[in-house]
Formats: C-alpha cells, sequence, structure tokens
C-alpha cells in the first residue's frame, strides 16, 4: 500500500469555534455581504446580509437560546430545507457551545424518533406545521426533548425576545470556551443499510477540509478582484452541504440559499444569484446536461447540440493531455471548431447557470468522465469530489493544472489514503470523526489503527489519483460467482436522455439485471418528437416498440463498458421513481438498495423468471449461456 498527498499548502488554524468565523469577518470587513436570501421568487429579487449584520443576529439569536436554557454540549436538532435561518441558527447555536444535529426534513417518523433519541436531543428546529406534527407523534417517548421551535411560525423573533435581558458578555464567555476539538455536529450516515449512525464531528474536523480548500483553489472560485459566490441548494443535514456552508462562511463566500430542488426553482434561482462556483450531486449535472439536450431539440436544434456536445469532449480531452505531458493539445481544426461552437452554444449554455460559473464540485456519488469532460469543454471544469459523513467531508481534489477527469483526484495536504489488499479505501487525517455516538463497537469497526475504513472500493495510480469504483457492500455476486459494481453500469445507464434512474440487481442470480425508471420530462418531449405515422391503436404500439429500441441502446451502451459476464442480461422499467418520501432514496440522493430489492422483489423475481423461461424455450442449456437484454416494461 502506498500513500499519496498532495503538495502541502498553507490553511489558517483553527483557535476555537467554527462560529469565530463569523465575528472575525465582521470584526476584518464589516460591509462584506456574507449571506443571501430570496426577498420575491416571483420577481427573482436577493437581499444581500453583511458580516457585521449576521454577527449580530446571531448574537440576538445565541441570547434567546442561553434564555431557553440551551448550555454547552447539549444537542439541537435541526429538522428544515436549506434556508437562511438555518445557517442564523446553527452559528448561534456553535456561539454557545451546543451541538448541531441534523435532520432532513422529509425523514419518516421513525427515523426522526431516532435520532432525536438517539443523539438526546434536548430541542428540535422544525420548519412548518407538518413537521410540528411529525416530531409530536415521538415527543411522548422522549422526555429529554423540551423544545420544538417553528421557523415558519416566528421561532426566531420570538427567541431574540425572550433573549434581550441577556448580557453579551454572557455569550462572548460561552463561544470562548468551545475548543477545536468540541463537538460541532452530530451528523447522521445516510443510512442506505439499517438504521443510520450519528457521526460526531469537531469544530476543527469541520473546518479543516474547507480551510485547506480555501488555501489551496479558492482563487478559482472567481475571477480576480470579484468576490466568490456559491448557491446553496444542497441539503444541510449531509455532511457535503455543512461543508459548502462552513467554507462559504471561513472563507468570506457570498453564500445564497434556495430550498427548492426542483427543476424551475433552481433554473430561476442560478438565473438570478449568478453564482461564481457551483456545487451539486451527480444527479444535478445530468439532469441539466438532458435539459440542454431536450431544449435544443425542441428548437430544431438538437442535431447542432450533439455536434458541439461531442467537440466539447474532445477538446476536454485534448486538453486533459496536454496537461498531464501525453499531448500536443488541440488541433487546429478542432480549436476552430470549438471556437465557433463558443459563440453559437457554449456560451448560452453557461448563461443558463447564470453566466459566471468557472468551476463546479459534484459530491455524493461518482459522476461520469463523460459529464465532467462535456462541462470542462463548455468552459465549466467540474472536479468530481470524494468524502463522506466520517470524513467531514473532503478527502481528495484535483491539482490545479494536472486535472484528470474519471479520477476523484489525490489527497488533501494532510490527508493520507492507503488502499487495502481487498481493494478498500482507508483514510487518515485531521477531518476523520471522534466516533459514533453511543456504539463504540461500530466505532472500532470503522477505526483500524487510525485509519478510517471507508466501505468504498476503489484504486490508485502510479501518480496517487484515486479512482472510486463502488461500495463495497454494493458488489453483486451473482449464482456463477461472478463480482460486479453496480456504479458504473448505471452511472453509464443513466447517460441515456430517457433514463431517470438505474439499480444494478444480480445477487445469487444467473446474471446480471437492472431495474429503471425513465426521465418524465424527457419522455414526454421524445414522445411529442416522434411521430409515428399511423392509426391511433397502432401507433401506441409502435410507440412503445420504439421505446423498447430506446432503452436497448441505453442498455447495450452501459454493457460495451464490461465483459460479457459482467453485462445487462434482463431488466424492467418501473413507473414509480425511486423518492426519499417512498423510501427508496436516502436524503443525500443514495440509493436504498436493500428496500428497493424488498419492495420490488416479485418485480425481480418475474423479471428472471420471464428470461429464464425464454432461454428454455429456445433450447439453450444454460441460463449463463443467455445473449439478448430481456426487456420488460411494467
Amino acid at each position: 500500500m502506498r500513500d499519496y498527498a498532495l503538495a502541502p499548502t498553507t490553511a489558517s488554524t483553527l483557535a476555537g469555534g467554527l462560529a469565530d468565523s463569523v465575528f472575525e469577518t465582521a470584526d476584518r470587513n464589516p460591509t462584506l455581504p456574507v449571506l443571501a436570501r430570496r426577498l420575491d421568487t416571483a420577481a427573482g429579487g436577493w437581499e444581500e446580509v453583511t458580516a457585521v449584520e449576521l454577527r449580530d443576529e446571531v448574537v440576538e439569536l445565541a441570547k434567546g437560546l442561553i434564555a431557553s436554557g440551551i448550555s454547552p454540549g447539549q444537542r439541537v436538532a435541526m429538522m428544515a430545507r436549506t434556508r437562511y435561518e438555518w445557517t442564523v441558527f446553527g452559528l448561534a447555536l456553535w456561539s454557545v457551545g451546543a451541538e448541531v444535529v441534523p435532520i432532513h426534513p422529509t425523514s419518516a417518523r421513525d427515523q426522526v424518533e431516532w435520532i432525536l433519541r438517539d443523539a438526546r436531543c434536548v430541542a428540535v428546529v422544525v420548519e412548518d406545521e407538518q413537521a410540528v406534527m411529525t416530531v409530536g407523534t415521538v415527543c411522548e417517548g422522549l422526555p429529554g426533548l423540551k423544545h420544538v421551535w417553528q421557523l415558519d411560525a416566528g421561532a426566531l423573533p420570538e427567541l431574540v425576545l425572550k433573549g434581550r435581558f441577556v448580557p453579551l458578555t454572557t455569550v462572548e464567555s460561552l463561544r470562548r470556551i468551545v475548543m477545536p476539538d468540541s463537538t460541532a455536529a452530530i451528523t447522521y450516515t445516510s443510512g442506505t443499510s439499517g438504521r443510520p449512525l450519528g457521526c460526531a464531528l469537531s469544530h476543527s474536523g469541520l473546518a479543516y477540509p474547507c480551510d485547506t480548500l480555501l488555501a489551496g483553489w479558492g482563487h478559482t472560485a472567481a475571477r480576480p478582484g470579484e468576490q466568490a459566490s456559491v448557491l446553496a441548494f444542497l441539503p444541510f443535514s449531509h455532511v457535503y452541504g455543512l461543508m459548502i456552508m462552513v467554507m462559504c462562511l471561513r472563507g468570506g463566500i457570498l453564500m445564497g440559499h434556495e430550498p427548492e430542488m426542483t427543476e424551475a426553482a433552481l433554473a430561476s434561482a442560478l438565473a438570478t444569484f449568478r453564482p461564481t462556483y457551483l456545487y451539486a450531486v451527480p444527479s444535478v449535472l445530468e439532469k441539466l446536461y438532458k435539459t440542454f439536450l431536450r431544449t435544443s431539440q425542441q428548437h430544431g436544434r438538437g442535431a447542432l447540440f450533439e455536434r458541439a456536445a461531442q467537440t466539447a469532449r474532445d477538446f476536454a480531452a485534448a486538453l486533459e493531455r496536454q496537461r498531464l505531458g501525453i499531448g500536443s493539445g488541440p488541433a487546429f481544426d478542432l480549436r476552430l471548431q470549438h471556437a465557433l461552437y463558443e459563440r453559437t452554444v457554449y456560451r448560452k449554455l453557461r448563461g443558463a447557470l447564470g453566466g459566471r460559473v468557472l468551476r463546479a464540485t459534484s459530491g455524493g456519488s461518482s459522476l461520469s468522465r463523460e459529464l465532467t469532460l462535456f462541462y470542462e469543454g463548455i468552459g465549466m471544469y467540474v472536479h468530481d469530489g470524494y468524502g463522506l459523513t466520517e470524513s467531514s467531508g473532503g478527502i481528495t481534489m484535483q491539482p490545479l493544472g494536472r486535472e484528470k477527469s474519471g479520477t476523484v483526484g489525490r489527497a488533501l495536504p494532510g490527508t493520507q489514503i492507503q488502499v487495502a489488499d481487498d481493494g478498500e479505501i482507508l483514510v487518515r487525517g485531521p477531518s476523520v470523526f471522534q466516533g459514533y455516538v453511543g456504539d463504540d463497537y461500530a466505532t472500532r469497526a470503522a477505526l483500524r489503527g487510525g485509519w478510517l475504513a471507508t466501505g468504498d472500493i476503489g484504486r490508485l495510480d502510479s501518480e496517487g489519483y484515486l479512482t472510486i469504483t463502488g461500495r463495497k457492500k454494493d458488489i453483486i455476486i451473482t449464482s456463477s460467482g461472478k463480482s460486479v459494481a453496480p456504479a458504473p453500469l448505471e452511472q453509464r445507464l443513466r447517460m441515456h436522455p430517457l433514463v431517470h434512474q438505474a439499480v444494478v440487481v444480480g445477487d445469487d442470480r444467473p446474471c446480471v439485471g437492472a431495474l429503471l425508471t425513465l426521465d418524465p420530462d424527457f419522455l414526454a418531449h421524445w414522445r411529442g418528437a416522434l411521430a409515428v405515422p399511423g392509426d391511433s391503436p397502432g401507433r401506441e404500439a409502435r410507440e412503445e416498440n420504439a421505446l423498447r429500441e430506446e432503452i436497448a441502446r441505453a442498455i447495450a451502451s452501459a454493457n460495451s463498458m464490461v465483459s460479457r459476464a459482467e453485462s445487462i442480461r434482463v431488466y424492467r422499467v418501473i413507473q414509480e421513481p425511486f423518492a426519499p418520501g417512498n423510501g427508496m432514496l436516502t436524503p443525500s440522493m443514495k440509493l436504498r438498495r436493500d428496500a428497493i430489492a424488498r419492495h420490488y422483489a416479485a418485480e425481480i423475481d418475474a423479471m428472471y423468471q420471464a428470461r429464464t423461461q425464454a432461454v428454455r424455450r429456445s433450447g439453450q442449456p444454460e441460463p449463463a449461456d443467455w445473449d439478448d437484454s430481456d426487456n420488460v416494461f411494467r
């Protein structure tokens, strides 16, 4: 096993707690805009909040928390979307030495009860009446829960009023006893299998990757002389979202809040807020690409877009070979084509994101190399980030000037990465968590001799670039003993415009299979553009056959990446998308594979049975000899 890390950079050292960032910025640059909130969604207006205004608001709320009995070390849950008040509450809690326990606002009742009980929360901040009702159903069994504060019912101003007689010196005294190794947050794992575990993250642990990234890469987040800005729309209930918030606050980056993750809301917020840096998850970047394609096709420019997209990928790949020292860069004709599409296509695509985004980070799961090259080619380099809850977020980053698409970069300075003999990624560094709350056994299992066993499978190349190939627990083993990593296949399937989600199955089965959901927007557009001739009854059948052919192309494209034994041989298209609300996705948008397998057990069985019967009719001796994918629609 070998260790690799980026060259050291100079990062600031946290002397106290995370709330100190706000006070220090207010003293150093009081009029600097640090937060932004929507004034009128329809009008698209934003109100900027300066550092001194934020500090004063945090202090007033901290007084109210003190008056309500919140003391250092107590835990308060935050069960709300990504909105302005979340940030203010979090900072106020850190100012008095309390610990934040993020809960996704759409979490099921049982999950809410488990987290509130497991973390021993004394209070919970909720967003609306529905959340109050959810918490109310579990309060009886939680005698330690003393307060339920509802944001939409004026909880913040009420607390400010309650704390008006608490002296400022009390807040200052509590803030100064917060040490870097004090626990800042109890952030729960996604819970893709079993109950989520509460990761204790210290103030210094959360600050370390943020400060390191700011020191080495902060200057790339905006043009020279321009304040960097980030639109926060990922949930603060996940460590990725929490990391974005901390980075903005510590780096003087203007942060806007968008609580809705719908396509329309994000499009409006991006166009009006105009961020310089974008933090997203692969599903958002995939959806953006499909929206670009669909819009182009609707205006009769689909072929133009596809040529421009391929040119962007070719251009980015040539640039990559040049910066890695294995090529001379884009040839003259490619540069000419790229310059033409810059004027006619790429500039408009960037304009849809506000027109100022220079770079982006994708996290939560792997982003395909194909998409990374596309975005770099249109003028917005996307770093495929890697981190996990137990590491307080970021572990790797791309070296500036040596970026390598398809990898997640190299270890951050001060962080070490090893790959064990079985392919598991091990991590050691200042951002590794303090342990799982109330579960010493799980903590010992995760921390092995100071190394965090991530549960992820990957490989390091000769220069230390890390490639993630999947989750250890997600590896599928067919009945013939073939091991298959589902993530690369699923990633490739989602690249087809019609495919919204994909789950690869096949444990103890004769071959690999897949469950697919279709993108409703692109499907409607595709049907409208199909123009199948003939009468209505026949038209429907012909449309269905055409759809089967399109899905078969998606399957064939995914299968082209793997060996025949690893390829998808059966699949089924299902109607209901996987979502947090139906228990098929985690709040951080990860697949709950066990839940999906249970829920669709009958469909999966039927999918394999149908193929087995077809194979027997054809006279083939073994299911392993299946050649053609079965296209079963539900």
